[in-house]
């Protein structure tokens, strides 16, 4: 009466834990019918511990403890009752290591992130946890060619003792002229690396304390590792590089109620895990990478995908914008991003507030052969970096005096001034965006900064 009590009360579970409570009918109407009900129990309590709603990290791993001595106790009990004294101690301790290690394979999880630029998809990842060990692979599509990296961490308590990372070409084969694969193997305050090549094998130490791998752009499921650490030992992880000899910094700070924000890496994505600890989305809004990251449940075919994707190529293409006045040439040089389905002016691309670089990739530069007036700015033969800041109250071009640069390097101080722009609607959508430069008299002209729906625009003046 009991079993069947006990999948009657899994039966009501199925709306919040579909999976889990299936599992728990099929698990006890078998131990119902070929052990007995004392087994179909326990199985439904061992369900109810493991997926129970959890009060933090620690509820997490003491109600799962429970889970795992119960399917223990279960095991070993019901197997002395059946037998009896006459059951050996080695058959017991068997039963108590199958009974853990099916406890470990509910824990285990399958799943994937997909990484979209906007409505093309960039890098796909695919990885396997456990309690011992946090396996994956993630294909990208940049530039030129298409690449997959392989990771495989070995836990304990949590923690990392060791990695392997590859890298690898769309095919699986290594890359050439790179190392077959590095090697970590990590202590409680130091970490020994090996990069294996073909012919030989480079070794470091280094110091640092529950130290983690740094891990390439779109390798990011492994940050659960981090964020398992908790509160206050997530935010400042020492990370030790694939090459070279200076650690550097992972972690997880706080953005918001129910958002972090990476720390250290190429691009500070935001983050939102789940109430297991399971990273869930990412998203490179406040960064130069907009890609969205979302996860799915269940394995994807990595050579399948790798096969079947095609270099990006220059994602935002360098052009140059050329008006003369009076044979005085005026150019602006800068990256053409595209919208690819994304909001523009206020949204993803161009967020309120934020300073713009006016492109894509390096900055963008203006250089003039003539002096010219920008609203109440007078610019000298020469050359200067443009910004752009789009509020709820206007929209400012900003013009710099620092040169040469990368995009995302800009420097308030060296700024010249600033000037409100005209903004309006374009007549059709511009998808990859434009920069214009055209006359409207003599010695007058206008810059349009046109894409998506909108076009903004700044006249200047050119002195004689």
């Amino acid at each position: 009466m009991i079993a069947y009590v006990a999948v009657v009360l899994a039966g009501f579970t199925l709306r919040l834990h579909i999976t889990g409570s299936l599992f728990a009918i099929a698990c006890a109407a078998l131990s119902f019918l070929f052990i007995g009900s004392h087994i179909a129990w326990d199985t439904i309590l061992y369900i109810v511990l493991d997926r129970a709603p959890d009060v933090g990290n620690e509820s997490r791993r003491v109600r799962r403890s429970l889970a795992a001595a119960l399917c223990q106790s279960c095991a070993v009990s019901e197997l002395r009752r059946t037998f009896g004294d006459l059951f050996p101690s080695s058959m017991k301790n068997l039963a108590f290591i199958a009974s853990l290690l099916a406890a470990g394979s509910l824990h285990a999880q399958d799943a994937s992130i997909v990484y979209r630029l906007g409505r093309d998809t960039v890098a796909v990842e695919q990885f396997s946890r456990s309690a011992t060990r946090f396996a994956g692979e993630m294909v990208t599509r940049s530039g030129a060619a298409v690449t997959r990296t392989q990771y495989e961490i070995t836990l304990a308590n949590g923690k990392p003792t060791a990695a392997v990372i590859r890298r690898r070409q769309a095919d699986g084969s290594p890359i050439p002229n790179n190392p077959q694969e590095v090697r970590f193997a990590f202590g409680a305050d130091s970490a020994r690396r090996e990069i294996v090549w073909r012919d030989s094998t480079q070794t470091a130490s280094f110091r640092g304390a529950n130290a983690f791998p740094a891990l390439p752009v779109y390798a990011y499921a492994p940050f659960e590792l981090i964020y398992a650490r908790g509160a206050g030992a997530r935010d400042s992880v020492p990370a030790i590089p694939l090459g070279g000899n200076n650690i550097g910094v992972v972690g997880l700070q706080t953005h918001a109620a129910d958002t972090l924000r990476m720390r250290g890496g190429a691009y500070p994505m935001l983050v939102r895990f789940d109430r297991d600890g399971r990273l869930q989305t990412t998203d490179g809004i406040f960064t130069t990478n907009k890609a969205i990251g979302t996860r799915s449940a269940g394995r994807v075919d990595i050579a399948a995908l790798a096969k079947a994707m095609k270099p990006t190529g220059v994602l935002s293409p360098r052009a140059t914008a050329y008006a003369a006045f009076d044979r005085g040439p005026i150019l602006i040089n800068y990256g053409r991003p595209a919208v690819r389905e994304r909001s523009v002016w206020g949204g993803t691309l161009v967020p309120f507030d934020s300073v713009w670089r006016v492109g894509a990739n390096e900055a963008t530069h203006l250089a003039t052969s003539k002096t010219i007036v920008v609203g109440d700015m007078t610019l000298a033969p020469g050359m200067y970096s443009l910004w752009i800041q789009h509020t709820r109250t206007g929209t400012f071009l900003i013009v710099n005096k620092q040169v040469g640069q990368w995009g995302t390097e800009y420097q308030a101080s060296q700024d010249i001034g600033r000037v409100k722009m005209d903004f309006a609607r374009t007549p059709e959508h511009i998808e990859d965006f434009t920069i214009t430069i055209r006359p409207t008299a003599a010695n007058r002209g206008a810059i349009d900064f046109a894409w998506g729906d909108s076009v903004a625009t700044v006249s200047f003046t050119v002195q004689r």
